[in-house]
């Protein structure tokens, strides 16, 4: 079975590293369930199955399906054939809680990140490979070069923490970047205290531009009240850039534009 460029494989062949990505979901007695996502030749899987959970994973390439059923029998009626982002993940378990894990492929892993904070009411917690500096990215914070919109979106709503890096002569074939492992912790609160929405057009048009000043960048919602907006940016909030701003300015940020706007 050789990976395929199109559904961006690289095998992990390090029994190592494996095992301690299984070993990466800590709060498994809470939730019972837990999803792969790519299992691809099953390396992760076999330690996943040695754990007392309830697993099912999600493969999109049927030569891989194939594999898996004539290899992992246990894996009986537990292999969703199909492309996990277009997946009703509130279907996997009948809305049970689960975790989510992963040797993720490259080329879709912001993307699963994204679906899985439209599902993050079912996901208490998240263990998954990136690119190293797509892990970074997630996890970065305010005032790192990298912190960007992805790293405001995903911790609105979950902590998180960068466990390990996978060079790239652990895969088979080696891809041209290194690897990173993060966890993903969710928040108790998953009230944000602002409409979801909007702090979403903020901070993407926030980061549009990070290197101009947020009084420079949020013209943009004051186009129609132009007053409104000159009066709002006298705040010190909107003389800095986007990168020095904790998920709580984005939120305080978010409330005062609303506020401005005469939106609730």
């Amino acid at each position: 079975m050789k990976a395929k460029k199109s559904f961006g494989q690289h095998f992990l062949n390090s029994e190592i590293i494996t095992e301690d990505i299984a070993n990466g979901l800590q709060l498994t007695d809470l939730y019972g369930h837990v999803l792969e996502v790519g299992p691809g030749k099953g390396m992760l899987t076999k330690y996943l199955l040695q754990k007392e959970y309830d697993l099912k994973v999600v493969e999109a390439d049927r030569d891989m399906v194939s594999f898996l059923e004539k290899n992992f029998p246990q894996l009986e009626d537990k292999i969703i054939s199909g492309d996990f982002l277009k997946s009703n993940l509130s279907e996997v378990f009948d809305g049970q809680q689960f975790g989510l894990i992963g040797n993720f492929p490259y080329n879709i892993s912001s993307q699963i990140m994204f679906k899985m904070l439209d599902f993050k009411e079912l996901i208490p917690e998240m263990v998954g490979m990136f690119q190293k500096e797509v892990a970074e990215r997630i996890v970065a914070k305010p005032g790192s070069k990298v912190y960007g919109v992805i790293s405001v979106l995903i911790q609105a709503f979950y902590d998180g923490k960068y466990l390990f890096t996978v060079d790239r002569m652990n895969f088979d074939p080696p891809p041209k970047v290194q690897s990173g492992v993060i966890q993903m912790t969710r928040k108790e609160n998953l009230d944000l205290g602002c409409d979801y929405k909007m702090f979403r057009r903020v901070v993407k048009q926030a980061f549009g531009q990070r290197r101009k000043m947020l009084r420079n960048t949020m013209k943009l919602f004051f186009k129609e009240n132009e007053k409104a907006g000159t009066e709002l940016f006298q705040n010190k909030l909107f003389t800095l850039r986007p990168e020095k701003l904790s998920v709580e300015d984005f939120v305080k940020l978010t409330l005062m534009i609303q506020e401005a706007l005469g939106e609730e």
